[in-house]
């Protein structure tokens, strides 16, 4: 099944490109329909995974895709399909600042698959970690919800392109600093 999960993860990062493609192309309701599936299939995937709250959004952002698809073939318009990226923001904001209330946050229970004994110091750090992506998806879900409005050119080209390259470099600066303070604690 791991075949699945992976190809639900290609088809929702290549999801704009799919809508601007698709929209360009094929027309509402083949979009509607194929991004139907794909959802269908992300909640699928998302099924298989080890932690329940990842579980969760694959459920919820799959059943919100799917509803979006469906509001944007009823009503045959193509700006529904554009706050999908707006909903995984919330949905992943709501996950990731839930999990400060908790005693372990979900990047602490993610490092804890790899290093079972986690120090105090990495424990103060995962929360640190998970604060800053909090303000990442605020931010991000706020420039992608005002792309919404701006001509699909623009909406596809931040939330197919620039919205990655900045969570891609938040990931590897998350991973150069987590070196950085490690190698310090070594020493």
């Amino acid at each position: 099944m791991r075949w699945l999960t992976a190809l639900s993860a290609i088809a929702l990062l290549a999801y704009p490109l799919a809508v601007y493609y698709g929209l360009s192309r094929g027309g509402l309701g083949f979009v509607a329909g194929v991004l139907a599936v794909l959802f269908l299939l992300r909640i699928v995937a998302g099924s298989q995974t080890r932690l329940r709250e990842l579980k969760y959004i694959a459920w919820l952002s799959g059943g919100a895709g799917i509803t979006l698809a469906l509001l944007g073939s009823v009503f045959k318009q193509e700006g529904w399909f554009t706050f999908y990226p707006v909903i995984v923001n919330a949905l992943m904001l709501g996950l990731f600042s839930a999990s400060l209330l908790q005693k372990q946050t979900l990047i602490e229970r993610l490092a804890r698959l790899q290093e079972p004994d986690l120090p105090n110091s990495g424990i103060r750090y995962t929360r640190m970690v998970t604060k800053v992506w909090c303000g990442f998806f605020v931010i991000n879900g706020g420039i992608a919800l005002a792309t919404c409005f701006m001509p699909l050119a623009t909406w596809t080209l931040y939330n197919g392109l620039v919205s990655y390259l900045l969570a891609g470099s938040l990931f590897a600066g998350e991973w150069i600093v987590r070196r950085h303070v490690r190698h310090q604690q070594e020493n």
